[in-house]
C-alpha cells in the first residue's frame, strides 16, 4: 500500500492517473507480481519503488495495455517467460540520489536471475532510456515508430525496450554488469552507492521469498 500510495501521488501530479496503465491497482491481488521498495530503517517511510510483473495469462503486463492499441504485435511478444519492470518511481525527498534512475532499475534486473523468465520488457520515459541501456535493455525497434510511442499523453514520448537474455545481459555496460553480478551473488548486503547528489548507504535484501517461487 505504501508503494501504491507514493506512486499514485506522482502519477496524479504529472499525468492524471486515468491515463497511466501502471497506475492500475489490479496487480495488488496478483500472485505473480513482486514489489520492490526503498524504505528507511524503521520501515515506515517509503522513498520509491518498482514492480516486476510476470506474464502468466492472468493479468496483462502494463506494456500490453499501454501500447496494444497502437501496435498489436506486443501481444504475441508477451508470453510465458516474459516479465516487465514497471511502476518505477521515487519521492522528491530522494530526487537526484539515483534511486529511481539507477538503483531500482538495477535491482529489477538483478531479480530476474531468481525468476523463471528469459525476456524482460520495459516502457521508458526519455530520461530513463539511457539507464535502461546501461543495464542491458535495447530499444525494440520492431514496435511502434522504431520503438517509440506517444504515451501516456500526446506530448510525451515513451520507448519500448527489451532484454532477450536476462542471464547473460549481452548488451549491458561492463561496469553495470559487474554490479548486477555482485548483487546476484550476494543479494543481502550493505554497500555505498554514489548518485548525482553524493553517496549514501543502501542495505539490500533481494532474496525473493520461497513462497513466491512456489507460486510461479
Amino acid at each position: 500500500m505504501r508503494f501504491y500510495t507514493g506512486h499514485l501521488k506522482l502519477l496524479e501530479i504529472y499525468f492524471g492517473i486515468a491515463q497511466v496503465t501502471s497506475g492500475n491497482a489490479d496487480w495488488m491481488q496478483h500472485e505473480n507480481t513482486i514489489v520492490i521498495i526503498v524504505e528507511d530503517d524503521t520501515r515506515t517511510k517509503t522513498y520509491g519503488g518498482a514492480r516486476v510483473q510476470l506474464a502468466d495469462g492472468v493479468l496483462p503486463l502494463p506494456i500490453e495495455t499501454a501500447i496494444g492499441k497502437y501496435d498489436p504485435k506486443i501481444y504475441s511478444y508477451v508470453k510465458k517467460g516474459s516479465a516487465e519492470i514497471c511502476g518505477l518511481w521515487n519521492s522528491k525527498e530522494v530526487a537526484g540520489m539515483g534511486i529511481g534512475s539507477q538503483v531500482l532499475v538495477r535491482v529489477g534486473v538483478v531479480l530476474s536471475a531468481q525468476l523463471p523468465i528469459d525476456t524482460y520488457h520495459v516502457l521508458c520515459a526519455p530520461i530513463t532510456t539511457r539507464v535502461g541501456k546501461r543495464v542491458g535493455f535495447v530499444i525494440d525497434e520492431s514496435l511502434g515508430n522504431k520503438g517509440t510511442f506517444f504515451y501516456p499523453k500526446d506530448d510525451f514520448l515513451a520507448t519500448a525496450m527489451l532484454i532477450d537474455d536476462c542471464f547473460e545481459l549481452p548488451h549491458a555496460d561492463p561496469k553495470e554488469k559487474l554490479l548486477i553480478s555482485d548483487l546476484r551473488e550476494n543479494p543481502i548486503q550493505s554497500k555505498i552507492e554514489v548518485g548525482p547528489k553524493g553517496s549514501y548507504e543502501v542495505n539490500y535484501n533481494l532474496r525473493i521469498p520461497t513462497h513466491v517461487h512456489s507460486a510461479l
